[in-house]
């Protein structure tokens, strides 16, 4: 999970939630909206290279839709194309000097983070 600054300018990395245990992943993403008081979750949507959607986006919309049921309804849900958003990230972290060993505990978080400051950008 990533976040942005309060204005909305810049994202960072939060923390990884595993999904092995969508329960408790659900469970985690719910008390992190709740005790940061976030109002628009940006999801990233994995889409073929052609813009198609495959069984990994069908996974995600399933996700969401019981992330859904959990959250308030006031949220906000922006779906993003994530793209080669981990090879971006890879990329930017070997450019700083980290090795890919290293960089495999924080990969997703710097994945989020390319997914959400797309969105920054793009609002």
């Amino acid at each position: 999970m990533a976040v942005s600054d309060d204005l909305g300018f810049l994202a960072h990395p939060l923390e990884t939630v595993p999904a092995t245990d969508p329960n408790r992943a659900i469970a985690r993403i719910a008390e992190l909206v709740a005790l940061r008081g976030i109002e628009d979750l940006v999801i990233g949507l994995p889409l073929h290279m052609d813009g198609g959607e495959g069984e990994a986006a069908a996974r995600v919309r399933a996700f969401v839709a019981k992330l859904r049921l959990r959250l308030p309804e006031t949220i906000r849900y922006h779906e993003i194309d994530e793209t080669l958003t981990t090879a971006i990230a890879y990329e930017k972290l070997r450019a700083a000097g980290k090795k890919a060993k290293k960089a495999k505990p924080v990969i997703d978080q710097a994945a989020a983070v390319e997914i959400l400051q797309a969105w920054l950008d793009a609002r």
